[in-house]
């Protein structure tokens, strides 16, 4: 609809929604086109209309859906079967931890216009263009409770094949068909070229049909315009070698016209849809990460628990979360697979903490959570909130808690462990639990749940107390494997209470159980003779294929005879967390607070700059370009490293000494744009490395950024742009840079602009993202800086 509106002369910076009450014929005659072309999905024309992106429009969001729907419904008044899909698109706000926007309120926004599109008439809902499976949460929920629907949802993907908040196909797919979406897939920011081994990916996975729709290709400069590559024939080409391998809905993203529509509809009009054969996988997902069960043992991580803890009583009691963060990124570094989240005690609001918890944990981790209470309303308070399909512990046998837990498992997606007791306690034989777990099975098929979506967990009993049904729950974890086929869990340090020696007794049971068919024990990881039990374990069982990682762990190691291994683990543990870069990777925004305290003691704070947080930055950055961090880590760094700067500004001001910063940057987004995600990542990274960045928002006239980069006196400006009618406005933005404030280098950004169209447009230099930015502002203030030491002149192709 965009390049649509465009070729029909929608200038930039102008609202395309505003068509729909102002230029109805123009939106109309789209549609007419695309029907004749063969589409028999209409898109609304209300991708941007939200409560954010229509702030200060003067239009009325309720008027511009509706009047939408009722354009595309008119026009397709002919064709009973042409449906007419409501557009929603991201809002364009970061969400938590990395921005502002809660879960609450982006729900509520798109609630608004959910309603508003339900209301007038369309036939489903089509959420697209997401690049944040949180922000595609909040919206698919607000459709399924807003309306009564069918929900497509398709994400945007990059070149690394990830989100922009890093998630994989594996892990969109998992979270969004647990969610219950109609379809999924991709749309825009690639070609289908580009698409291609990504969809196949998420076709071995999806249960839902699969929707594809493809950009037509990367756009090129040509002449002075940015044109999209790909023909309508070689469109419809990939568009049936997608159908052919399992796709079941494909239309076009940007720059895909009504000839690409009909040369799409034409090519795939002798082909049947393929039956969709993925399995159901037992997944665990955080917003990036996803677990499967089954094959390599995982570790459910236990520390975080109260129970018989005092030390995280008192941190729960306090409100003091950077303990459980600890524990958390403590757990994660060393091996855990997932973690169990319980708040748990009777002296505190434990729904508030929890939470609280879960979107502090969330925001330091990359690991899926199992949600952890007694409590129904504390357990859906906290999966609604989570970013990815969390594990809810626990439902048991007694028709109580199944009514009150099953219908949640359903509504959320989640995956749920199943305890084998009921209302007469935990039975004494392996039978009687087998027994349990059947009826759970059975009860949760009847709420729409199916058994991969259960894993049991057969009980451990004590050994000191319960000595004969140790083998009770081995010989139960058996049956269950065994007769119904699901995944298991258990506690497994319970065996252990009330004796000596427990670490031994603990890791022997563990390996009877795994043996018996365990594939999830809840345990500590920081017991590293527990880790290599499961290390052992999966290179035995031919999981650990060729022994690679049991390898790459043990191989070469001395044996170190007198010391504990969880003392071993605590004590480096404890280490690493004195040092201030290791707090800043793991985004402990509290800890590092109190480390610099303790260091300014020490040091000075610029030097603590210096030494710790600038080198713990490139650490992050490092990772990000390597694949090995993604935008979140990246954001939580620099917003770590933030609190951190804070502390240091204190005492030097306290101490009445300025600090002296790298330089002035002017950024913003130009004239006719409102999509300022990219920016405001840029201006936290350039901050965090040490630079006054001047940022003037979005849609900012010409004059308004010469006259800051005058009075600033700044030697650099960042450009950014989204949209291809807004690249102009950029090239006259830095036309009148080079005549008003020539000593100013200039560097651009954004989705729609490359290398070659940088330098076409007289920039000095193309970041391709945040971290790119930041070396460019690294150079060119060395340079301004220290002249002598540079051994080549910048030049305005240095960085393109």
């Amino acid at each position: 609809m965009g390049t649509m509106l465009q070729s029909y002369g929608m200038k930039a910076g102008e609202i395309p929604e505003r068509y729909n009450l102002e230029r109805a014929e123009v939106i109309a005659g789209i549609h007419s086109a695309y029907i004749e072309a063969g589409a028999q999905v209409l898109t609304t024309n209300t991708f941007n209309a939200n409560r954010f992106k229509l702030a200060g429009s003067g239009l009325n969001l309720a008027a511009v859906i509706r009047t939408a729907v009722e354009i595309a419904r008119w026009t397709a008044k002919d064709n009973e079967e042409i449906l007419v899909a409501l557009d929603i698109g991201p809002l364009g706000q970061l969400m938590e931890p990395y921005g502002t926007l809660s879960f609450d309120e982006a729900y509520e926004a798109f609630a608004e216009q959910i309603r508003a599109g339900a209301a007038a008439g369309a036939d489903l809902i089509l959420i697209e263009t997401m690049s944040d499976l949180y922000e595609a949460k909040a919206a698919i929920l607000a459709a399924r409770e807003n309306a009564d629907l069918p929900v497509f949802c398709t994400m945007t993907f990059q070149e690394d094949g990830r989100t922009l908040t890093g998630a994989d196909p594996l892990t969109v797919v998992n979270v969004l068909q647990s969610l219950g979406v109609t379809a999924l897939g991709i749309n825009c920011s690639l070609g289908p070229k580009e698409v291609l081994p990504l969809v196949r990916e998420m076709l071995r996975f999806a249960q839902v049909p699969v929707l594809v729709q493809p950009n037509a290709g990367l756009p090129q400069l040509v002449g002075e315009d940015m044109v999209f590559q790909i023909t309508p024939a070689d469109f419809a080409a990939y568009g049936r070698e997608m159908a052919a391998a399992g796709v079941r809905i494909l239309g076009g993203c940007c720059g895909t016209t009504p000839a690409h529509i009909k040369a799409l509809k034409n090519m795939l009009a002798d082909l049947k849809p393929v039956a969709i054969k993925a399995p159901r996988l037992t997944a665990a997902s955080s917003g990036t990460t996803t677990v499967p069960l089954g094959g390599p043992v995982k570790i459910i991580g236990e520390r975080i628990n109260p129970n018989g803890k005092r030390r995280l009583q008192k941190a729960l009691r306090e409100g003091e979360l950077d303990y459980l963060l600890r524990e958390a990124v403590d757990q994660q570094d060393n091996g855990a697979h997932i973690l169990d989240l319980n708040v748990g005690l009777p002296e505190i609001d434990e729904k508030a903490v929890m939470v609280k918890a879960v979107k502090e944990i969330q925001g330091v981790v990359n690991l899926p959570l199992q949600i952890d209470s007694v409590t129904p309303e504390v357990i859906e308070a906290a999966v609604r909130i989570y970013n990815g399909r969390p594990i809810i512990n626990s439902v048991n046998g007694e028709a109580k808690s199944m009514a009150a837990l099953l219908p949640i498992v359903k509504k959320y997606g989640c995956l749920v462990v199943a305890l084998t007791l009921d209302e007469h306690g935990i039975p004494k034989t392996a039978e009687e639990r087998l027994a349990i777990a059947e009826r759970i099975i059975k009860t949760a098929a009847e709420y729409g749940i199916p058994k991969e979506d259960i894993i049991v967990d057969c009980l451990v009993l004590t050994a000191s107390a319960q000595q004969q049904e140790v083998q009770e729950t081995v010989k139960a974890l058996r049956l269950v494997k065994e007769k119904l086929g699901v995944k298991t869990t258990l506690g497994v340090s319970n065996v252990s209470f009330g004796l000596p020696a427990r670490d031994l007794l603990n890791r022997t049971f563990l390996a009877a159980a795994l043996a018996a068919g365990l594939d999830a024990p809840i345990m500590n990881p920081l017991d590293a003779e527990m880790r290599a039990t499961v290390k052992a374990f999966n290179v035995l069982w031919n999981h650990d294929r060729d022994g690679q990682e049991f390898i790459a762990t043990y191989a070469g190691l001395e044996d170190k005879a007198g010391k504990k291994a969880e003392d071993q683990a605590k004590a480096q543990s404890e280490a690493e967390r004195k040092e201030l870069t290791k707090i800043v990777l793991a985004g402990l925004k509290e800890e590092a607070a109190k480390a610099v305290r303790a260091l300014l003691k020490e040091e000075d704070g610029l030097a603590i700059v210096d030494r710790y947080l600038i080198p713990a930055l490139d650490r992050v950055g490092d990772g990000y370009e390597k694949g090995e961090l993604f935008l979140p880590q990246l954001i939580q760094a620099a917003e770590t490293v933030k609190r951190a700067f804070a502390v240091i500004k204190e005492d030097l001001e306290k101490n009445k000494t300025a600090a002296v910063g790298k330089g002035k940057i002017v950024i913003a987004t130009v004239k006719g744009d409102v999509h300022d995600i990219g920016k405001n990542i840029v201006k936290i990274l350039l901050e965090n490395y040490g630079f006054e960045v001047y940022d003037l928002g979005k849609d900012v006239p010409i004059e308004h950024i010469v006259e800051k980069v005058k009075q600033a006196e700044a030697p650099l400006v960042g450009l950014s742009a989204l949209m291809t009618t807004t690249v102009k406005n950029m090239e006259e933005t830095i036309k009148a840079l080079r005549h008003h404030c020539p000593q100013a280098k200039i560097m651009v950004g954004g989705a729609v602009l490359n290398a070659d169209y940088a330098q076409k447009i007289g920039a000095d230099f193309y970041g391709k993202d945040a971290r790119e930015a930041v070396k460019i502002a690294e150079r060119v203030f060395q340079e301004k800086n220290s002249p002598a030491e540079a051994e080549n002149n910048l030049t305005a192709g240095d960085l393109i």
